[in-house]
């Protein structure tokens, strides 16, 4: 029988539940438009860099096929470990796992036809030799392929807690909340300068953006993926003993917004890089 015609799900099974979680809203848009600049062929041996809790690992294994090679890299333990029940779950054959770190690729040089890297490279401890891994291990001529959000993603979060610091005068805090900013989200001119500095040509940079969209300002901050990507972030970018007031003071503010506008809305624009090899 063919391996697709055995569909004898069971719906009640603790396992398939555990592993249909929901795509998760934060990176589907960004891979969404990845997923549509891959170049598609048979027979790629394929790096996806920070691959999380299997998107879009699992996607692109499925979609090139048996005769195709996908290697994860990943350092986040559990999230590696969920990774591996999807892959098992789905009888993927195609895929193998690496726990590690963009900085040392374990794979041989000129050996990789595609990397793809879904928000995920904007997040490595040291970028310069991440995109030299990335050089190293590829083919000439082979596709690079990445999502990023921009600089002025969230603005009208940021641009609150910049009229809360400069109201109380904390010009050190307003410094590292742009030094923040800056750290995970660099200027697109400057990142697509660094990518060509390691090897790559730009074939393309294609704009796009979403939203999301909450009640009010005390629901954005309360929501699980706010809480539990970007509040220690913006903790840190305040002294402890003035978090509570200031949290607070931008929270009444953010309010105060959404009551006027009827809404609270986070703005993530992004852009998909496609490069080449030279």
């Amino acid at each position: 029988m063919k391996q697709y015609l055995k569909t004898d799900w069971d719906f009640s099974s603790e396992k398939l539940v555990e592993v249909f979680d929901e795509l998760p809203l934060w990176s589907a848009p960004f891979g969404l438009k990845l997923l549509d600049g891959v170049k598609y062929r048979k027979g790629l041996k394929v790096v996806d860099i920070g691959f999380g809790t299997g998107f879009p690992l699992t996607e692109i294994a499925m979609r090139l096929g048996k005769d195709s090679k996908i290697y994860g890299i990943d350092p986040w333990e559990a999230a590696v470990e969920r990774t591996k029940r999807k892959i098992d779950f789905y009888r993927i054959e195609n895929i193998e796992i690496i726990r590690g770190v963009a900085e040392n690729i374990p794979i041989k040089d000129n050996m990789i036809d595609l990397i793809v890297s879904n928000n995920g490279l904007n997040n490595v401890a040291d970028l310069d030799k991440s995109l030299s891994e990335c050089c190293r291990i590829m083919k000439s001529g082979g596709q690079f392929i990445q999502t990023m959000n921009l600089n002025n993603t969230m603005f009208e979060f940021y641009s609150t807690m910049e009229k809360v610091l400069t109201k109380l005068k904390l010009d050190a805090s307003l410094y590292l909340m742009k030094k923040h900013i800056n750290k995970k989200r660099q200027p697109l001119d400057q990142y697509l300068e660094q990518i060509k500095s390691h090897g790559f040509s730009i074939d393309s940079a294609k704009h796009d953006r979403f939203e999301y969209c909450f009640v009010d300002g005390t629901t954005m901050l309360n929501h699980h993926f706010i809480r539990l990507k970007f509040i220690d972030g913006w903790k840190e970018i305040l002294s402890f003993e003035k978090q509570s007031e200031i949290f607070e003071l931008i929270e009444n503010e953010l309010n105060r917004k959404s009551e006027i506008e009827g809404i609270m809305k986070l703005s993530v624009p992004f852009v998909v890089i496609d490069c080449k090899k030279l």
